[in-house]
C-alpha cells in the first residue's frame, strides 16, 4: 500500500469521527455547512486568514470551535508540531514559509474529506 493512499485512508477515519462526533450536537447543521465552505474558504483567504477568523467567531460559536479544534489538531499532528495555542498561533509564531505552504495543503486536504462527510451526514443545503 502506497503512503499516499494510507495518508488519505488516515485523513478519511479522523474526518468521519469528527463528522459522527458531531451529529450528536446542537450545532451540527452549522458545523456542516461551515464545513462544506472551508477548503473553499482557505483557497480563497489563505490558510491564516481563515483560521483567524475561525477564532474570532469561536468565542460565540461552538461549531467554529469546533472546526477550528479539528482542523488544528489533524494539521498540527500531520507538521509533527505541537504549540499550547494551536495551528493559528504555530503559524504565526514559527512555521517557515515551506510550513506554512504543507500546512495549507495538508488542511484543504483534510477538510476535503470533512466537506464530503458533513454533506452525508449532517444535511443541510
Amino acid at each position: 500500500m502506497s503512503r499516499q493512499r494510507s495518508l488519505e485512508q488516515e485523513r478519511a477515519k479522523k474526518a468521519w469521527e469528527y463528522v459522527r462526533q458531531v451529529k450528536e450536537e446542537k450545532y451540527a447543521k452549522e458545523y456542516g455547512q461551515l464545513a462544506k465552505s472551508a477548503p473553499a474558504d482557505i483557497q480563497a483567504n489563505g490558510l491564516g486568514q481563515t483560521l483567524a477568523f475561525w477564532r474570532a467567531k469561536a468565542k460565540k460559536d461552538a461549531h467554529y470551535k469546533a472546526l477550528l479544534d479539528h482542523a488544528s489538531a489533524w494539521v498540527m499532528g500531520q507538521m509533527k508540531q505541537q504549540h499550547r495555542d494551536g495551528l493559528l498561533c504555530w503559524i504565526m509564531a514559527k512555521a517557515s514559509t515551506d510550513d506554512y505552504r504543507r500546512a495549507t495543503a495538508e488542511a484543504i486536504a483534510f477538510l476535503n474529506w470533512l466537506k464530503r462527510f458533513a454533506e452525508a451526514e449532517l444535511g443541510g443545503e
